[in-house]
């Protein structure tokens, strides 16, 4: 593994002390160029994760609290009276960071999520007719609380689909919340944390990223498992092509994240859940019906795909 990821993960780690899978998916996200859903019931850790990452790169953060009468101005900003030269000033808003972490966004309306997209998409955004660009690294780092808890708004398809890996951090170990009661890492660390790698660091690995090979039997693979998707009796809207490219973008990153300069199956099988789940709406009808995967139907689909030896 590169030195440079390790001291990134190991850094991260000092704050967050909770699920190592959870790191390397957000470690993947930032150097595949994608942006993180980092989902769960509150207290386990999500903001502590996001803060790490964000601390971790020396370049410019932002962190937005989203509430329900946020309006998308207060995101990307607002252009403002000049009374001495008579002109409109943009002041940016708080997007207009390398890496931004959106605090249970699924308490906004949607329009205010809605907002989010263009930067999500194309690292820019349009006010008042002028596009402002974000440069790079740019990633959305957002949490959100489960869709069943008070005073929350289901994220659009379109806006999930954004998302790179929707990852669910989950609860730690006994041995590990033993630690997390004795460090209180989040609270007398992460305001010492200091940054470890540079932003052209990170610029450059996300380029190193994208040379990974990714052999024609493993793309074949990979459009095998989204048609799979499409052709199931309990799915309504299957894998798009863009579903396809995250799942290839987040196997080349897992295979650099392990040391490796080419893809092996088992690249694209450790992303299947993460990366694709989220992007499956369910038939109308059935139990599970509506955005995700339904129970099941990624192991089948795994089970019904030869994988390339």
């Amino acid at each position: 593994m590169d030195d440079r990821i390790t001291r990134l993960r190991d850094n991260i780690s000092r704050v967050y002390l909770g699920n190592p899978e959870a790191v390397d998916s957000v470690l993947c996200c930032l150097l595949a160029r994608g942006h993180a859903l980092l989902e769960d019931v509150p207290g386990v850790g999500k903001t502590a994760l996001a803060m790490a990452v964000a601390r971790s790169v020396e370049c410019p953060f932002s962190r937005i609290q989203l509430t329900p009468d946020m309006l998308p101005s207060d995101v990307l900003g607002v252009s403002v009276l000049n009374r001495d030269t008579g002109a409109f000033e943009f002041r940016p808003g708080p997007i207009f960071a390398s890496v931004v972490l959106a605090d249970e966004i699924n308490r906004t309306t949607p329009r205010t999520q809605t907002a989010l997209l263009e930067a999500m998409n194309e690292s820019s955004v349009s006010i008042d007719g002028v596009v402002h660009d974000l440069g790079r690294p740019f990633m959305l780092l957002a949490t959100q609380n489960p869709y069943d808890f008070e005073g929350t708004y289901p994220l659009p398809e379109n806006q999930l689909d954004r998302f790179l890996m929707r990852i669910r951090v989950g609860y730690p170990d006994a041995a590990t919340e033993r630690e997390i009661l004795r460090l209180r890492p989040a609270q007398s660390v992460l305001g010492e944390l200091e940054p470890v790698m540079h932003r052209d660091e990170l610029v450059a690995l996300q380029d190193d990223v994208a040379e990974v090979r990714l052999a024609d039997e493993l793309m074949e693979y990979i459009v095998e498992i989204a048609r799979a998707t499409r052709e199931d009796d309990d799915v309504r809207v299957g894998l798009s092509p863009r579903g396809s490219l995250a799942l290839a973008q987040a196997a080349r990153a897992t295979a650099m994240l392990k040391g490796r300069n080419y893809v092996v199956p088992e690249d694209i099988t450790g992303n299947v859940e993460p990366v694709c789940a989220h992007r499956i709406m369910a038939r109308a009808g059935s139990l599970d019906a509506g955005v995700g995967a339904p129970p099941g139907l990624l192991d089948r689909v795994l089970a019904h795909v030869p994988s390339p030896v």
